[in-house]
C-alpha cells in the first residue's frame, strides 16, 4: 500500500533510496538544505520539501538520512519539523547513529505518541540504486512489522533487535569493515613491494581464508582503478568506528584492537582532504602510512 513518505537528507544514499521508494508507488515529499539535491529529487519524481515542517506534514513515515545523531537529533527538535509531525506517525533513522541517543531520542518521541525505529544501512550507493541494501532494524515488533514493506524496497532487512539495535550492529560492522580494509591494505603494500601484484593477490586472497568485503569488492573496484569513489566518505567511517569502540567501552567488552584501528583512520584523516572517500586509507597507506 503506498505511504506518505517524508525523507530528509539527499545526499549520496538519500537520492538513490528516494527514487526507489518513489518508483514503488510512494508518495515521497524530499528536503534537504541544499537546494540542488531538493530539485534532483523532483526530476526522480518527488515532491520538493522546501521546509522540514513541510517534509513532515501529513506523513505516514519520515525517514531520516544524515550524518550523525547531532543532525538526527537538530532535525527532531526542530520546532516546525517538531509541530508538524502527527501521533501515529513513525519516524525512521537510517542514519548512522550512535545508539543509546537513538534510544533517549525514541523515549522522547513516544511521549507524544511518535513512534520510532532505526535502520542504518550498508551496501554503499550502488547497493541503494540497486534496493540492495542490507538494513539493520531497531525497534518494537510493531513498528518494524509496520516499516517492514516499505524497507523491502530498499534492500534486505533485518531485525536486530530493540531500539538502537540497529545502530549497535551498524557501527560494529563498519568497525569490522574498516579494520579488514586497512589490513589488506597493508597485505598488499607489503606484497607489492616484495614484487607480486596485486590482481594475482587478490585472487589468492578471495579464494582463501583471507577474502573479507574488501578484497571482494572495494579493492577491486574502488582502489585498483585509482577511482576511490564507494560514495562513503572516511570521516563517517572513522565516525562509525568510534560509535562501536564506545559501544565496547560502555558494555565492559574488551576493544584494544577496535582501538588501535580508531586510532590508524584518525591519523590517515588527518592527512587525506576532508572530502576524502573511506577508500583513499589504502593510498595513505602506500604513500605515507607505510613510507
Amino acid at each position: 500500500m503506498p505511504e506518505q513518505i517524508g525523507f530528509v537528507g539527499l545526499g549520496n544514499m538519500g537520492h538513490p533510496m528516494t527514487s526507489r521508494l518513489v518508483g514503488a508507488g510512494h508518495r515521497v515529499r524530499a528536503y534537504d538544505v541544499a537546494e540542488a539535491a531538493r530539485a534532483r529529487a523532483v526530476e526522480a519524481g518527488a515532491v520538493e520539501a522546501a521546509t522540514l515542517a513541510a517534509a513532515a506534514d501529513d506523513a505516514d513515515l519520515v525517514v531520516l538520512m544524515l550524518p550523525n545523531s547531532d543532525i538526527v537529533e537538530q532535525v527532531v527538535t526542530d520546532p516546525g519539523f517538531a509541530q508538524a509531525l502527527s501521533p501515529g506517525t513513525t519516524v525512521i533513522d537510517m542514519s548512522s547513529s550512535e545508539p543509546l541517543r537513538t534510544r533517549a531520542l525514541a523515549a522522547r518521541l513516544a511521549e507524544r505518541g511518535i513512534r520510532m525505529v532505526d535502520a542504518p544501512v550498508s551496501g554503499g550507493v550502488k547497493g541503494a540504486e540497486r534496493g540492495a541494501l542490507t538494513i539493520m532494524v531497531g525497534g518494537d515488533d510493531a513498528d518494524v512489522a509496520r516499516v517492514m514493506p516499505v524497507l523491502e524496497t530498499l534492500g534486505r532487512p533485518v531485525h536486530a533487535g530493540a531500539i538502537g539495535s540497529g545502530h549497535a550492529v551498524k557501527a560494529l560492522n563498519n568497525l569490522l569493515s574498516a579494520t579488514h580494509l586497512w589490513v589488506t591494505s597493508e597485505a598488499i603494500e607489503a606484497g607489492r613491494r616484495f614484487g607480486l601484484d596485486p590482481e594475482v593477490m587478490l585472487a589468492v586472497f578471495n579464494g582463501s581464508s583471507g577474502r573479507s568485503g574488501s578484497t571482494e569488492n572495494k579493492w577491486p573496484n574502488f582502489i585498483l582503478p585509482g577511482t576511490f569513489d564507494s560514495g562513503f566518505g572516511l570521516r563517517l567511517m572513522l565516525k562509525d568506528m568510534r560509535i562501536a569502540v564506545q559501544l565496547a567501552q560502555q558494555s565492559g567488552a574488551p576493544s584494544r584492537l577496535g582501538a588501535d584501528a580508531v586510532d590508524l583512520w584518525a591519523e590517515a584523516a588527518d592527512g587525506l582532504p576532508a572530502t576524502a572517500d573511506h577508500t583513499e586509507v589504502a593510498r595513505w597507506i602506500a604513500d605515507e602510512g607505510a613510507g
